[in-house]
């Protein structure tokens, strides 16, 4: 006699559920005070403008202030003074605030519609936020685009994207753009502009440069001379 065959079990025919990843819950926040100064630091020139963010004491991902530092910048890179980011630190220390809530978060803008970091911005966050056991890049373009990378530096490392968030559930202060505004111009120098300035044909015209050539360039005379 053929064996009988034997009915296949149920278990064995199961598939297993696929195992979903699970996506952080942890996000970068802003304070509505701290989001409206950033837009309006990020709009008064045409260059980058770099701070750190001031964050909660029981929450070292919102952020509450923004505050600038004296820096060098153009329209791809910010160089901090080394000076005025020590005196920074001393300010903070002094407040009774923790190097975790002042000293982890490097915020600045882009000029164009893009968030994403530069090769500057990469050598610059790993050369001045390496030794931190963990830090924050954070980019907000002036097209709106943001970016928000957590990196973690000790151990195994790694790094995480975060999702970007105002946070309405606290109190927050009202605007204040004329401290703002303040704050922009004591610290931010803007490099192109110290750069010698081009002459055009109409300052060579004002200056009476084509006066003692031997030929006449009238009918190149600049409409508006």
């Amino acid at each position: 006699m053929s064996p009988v065959p034997r009915k296949r079990s149920r278990h064995r025919l199961a598939k297993q559920p696929q195992r979903r990843r699970r996506a952080p819950t942890s996000a970068l926040r802003f304070s509505p005070f701290a989001w409206a100064q950033l837009l309006y630091l990020r709009d008064q020139g045409e260059t980058e403008v770099g701070g750190f963010g001031v964050t909660a004491e029981d929450n070292l991902l919102r952020v509450e202030e923004i505050v600038l530092v004296r820096q060098v910048c153009t329209a791809t890179s910010v160089k901090f003074d080394d000076m005025a980011v020590a005196d920074f630190f001393d300010q903070q220390v002094d407040a009774g605030r923790q190097p975790q809530q002042f000293g982890r978060i490097w915020l600045h803008t882009h000029p164009g519609d893009s968030a994403q970091p530069s090769w500057t911005d990469e050598q610059t966050f790993a050369r001045c936020f390496g030794q931190a056991d963990w830090a924050v890049m954070f980019i907000l373009a002036q097209g709106g685009e943001t970016y928000a990378r957590l990196q973690f530096n000790q151990g195994p490392g790694g790094s995480l994207l975060l999702p970007v968030e105002t946070d309405f559930t606290r109190p927050f202060a009202g605007s204040d753009e004329a401290a703002w505004r303040q704050q922009y111009v004591d610290n931010v120098v803007d490099e192109t502009a110290q750069l010698p300035r081009q002459r055009h044909d109409r300052d060579l015209w004002r200056d009476g440069f084509f006066e003692d050539l031997p030929f006449h360039f009238e009918e190149d005379k600049p409409d508006d001379f």
